[in-house]
């Protein structure tokens, strides 16, 4: 229940609104002004292609090939530290291993670790799996917010006054904050959840403590779910997405964040919380949220999910921003980089097909797949659009989440859970490498004014 005074707090006044009228009056800028200046918005010049603004050795992101001295598309590839995502994968399928751990330690150290030095990793981890004495109560517990990324990013800040070096930017000190970061996402996220889901909700509150033998992927599970059971299958294709998500090259959005922050000279604490600000954005790693939302509205909607002429008929309604949100998007379609394809999309699909078999629900499965096969063609006939589209992994990462029975609440925290590994190997690398502090430069287009006294202004 909301009180008066929480209302009064979250309240817009006339006075507020009449300032924000002015605000809009006056900060309006028309958008030909950015093709007069020569200003690539979003930082991608008008072929959509990122401007070029830093160096890293952690990922690679490929969408073109060079044919006879000219860029083409090709299929999406993704290298982290130079190894094939596609290669990293398969090898630890094949050997029936979860990969999240070995992937961390590839990121942040730049190469695949032996045998040894992966179990030495994993028992590293597992040791910092610990959070301080009573921060659960303390903290995660006290005013549970009904978004998870923000009670991530404030559990984040708040350890900063258990850290005794907390400001400490020497690599060591980094190294180990990252570590206990990354160890810890998954405690966070989920009991903050559970708090959540308690108070709110008037659900059972379940703090399980996590176990020193189990993945990542297994612990959250564990940890998650009132009776800690999981099938082998569910926690393999969770530890995948994880594999997936931890890093995407130092241009994505949050992982730019990173970069920006760090370069500052600020403390670990605050450049991960900037760093889940950033991720939080429907535009970033909300996105799979809205995947699944569409797809609930499509199957209320659509009859028959076989039928291609309803099921396309459906997918040109939401471009006419007449379906769902009516926001004129195909979620789940399309990336920055990628045109062809997205390769984690592609290794996911995999996965997914088997799960939809495990849970029932083949059906649900082929109409994701032909939504995959219809959307870029009907996307290409009713935009103009500059380079081919494709499935990108929010397309396929909701649906496993939702046959996990993972909550919506926890979408976003799991991309993050994934990508403290990308962003704490950007940290560390911005650190090594620390040149000047990232500040990109914005023109003026306002006209100058004379400055008028009080008692003559209007």
């Amino acid at each position: 229940m909301v009180s008066s005074t929480e209302n009064r707090f979250s309240e817009i006044t006339p006075e507020v609104q009449a300032l924000t009228d002015l605000c809009l009056k006056n900060s309006y800028i028309p958008p030909e002004l950015y093709v007069q200046y020569k200003v690539n918005r979003g930082l991608r010049d008008l072929n959509g292609n990122g401007v070029l603004t830093g160096l890293t050795e952690i990922s690679e992101v490929k969408s073109t090939k060079i044919v006879d001295g000219e860029k083409v598309p090709c299929e999406g590839k993704l290298y982290y530290r130079g190894v094939d995502i596609d290669d990293i994968v398969a090898g630890f399928i094949k050997e029936k291993r979860f990969g999240f751990e070995e992937t961390t330690y590839l990121l942040l150290f730049g190469q695949l670790p032996s045998r040894q030095e992966l179990q030495n990793f994993r028992t590293l981890l597992s040791n910092y799996r610990t959070l301080p004495t009573s921060f659960v109560r303390d903290i995660i517990m006290k005013a549970p917010s009904s978004d998870m990324m923000n009670t991530l990013a404030r559990s984040v800040l708040t350890l900063y006054s258990y850290d005794t070096k907390a400001n400490d930017t020497s690599i060591p000190n980094v190294m180990r904050q990252c570590l206990q970061l990354i160890a810890l996402f998954p405690l966070l996220s989920v009991y903050g959840y559970q708090a959540y889901s308690h108070y709110h909700d008037g659900n059972s509150l379940y703090i399980h403590i996590p176990q020193p033998d189990l993945s990542v992927a297994e612990n959250i599970l564990y940890i998650l779910r009132p009776d800690s059971s999981y099938t082998e299958l569910e926690a393999r294709i969770l530890d995948v997405a994880l594999v997936l998500h931890a890093e995407h090259g130092g241009g994505n959005n949050s992982t730019f964040t990173t970069h920006v922050v760090s370069s500052s000279g600020t403390d670990t604490y605050s450049t991960i919380a900037a760093a889940i600000g950033s991720l939080k954005g429907p535009k970033h790693g909300g996105a799979n949220i809205k995947v699944v939302q569409m797809f609930d509205d499509m199957k209320k909607t659509v009859k028959d999910w076989h039928d291609e002429e309803e099921v396309g008929n459906y997918l040109r309604a939401l471009l006419h921003k007449e379906a769902f949100d009516k926001a004129g998007l195909i979620y789940g379609m399309g990336h920055a980089v990628y045109s062809l394809s997205d390769p984690r999309a592609n290794i996911f699909k995999k996965f997914v097909k088997s799960l939809s078999e495990e849970k029932g629900l083949t059906e649900e499965f082929a109409l994701y797949s032909l939504v995959e096969r219809l959307a870029p063609q009907i996307i290409a006939e009713e935009r103009k659009i500059y380079k081919g589209v494709s499935a990108n992994i929010d397309f396929y990462s909701g649906f496993v989440y939702s046959m996990l029975n993972l909550p919506l609440e926890l979408y976003t925290p799991i991309f993050a859970i994934a990508r403290i590994s990308g962003w704490s190997a950007h940290r560390i690398e911005e650190l090594i490498n620390a040149g000047k502090i990232i500040r990109p430069a914005y023109r003026n287009v306002a006209e100058h004014k004379p400055y008028v006294k009080l008692d003559d202004r209007i």
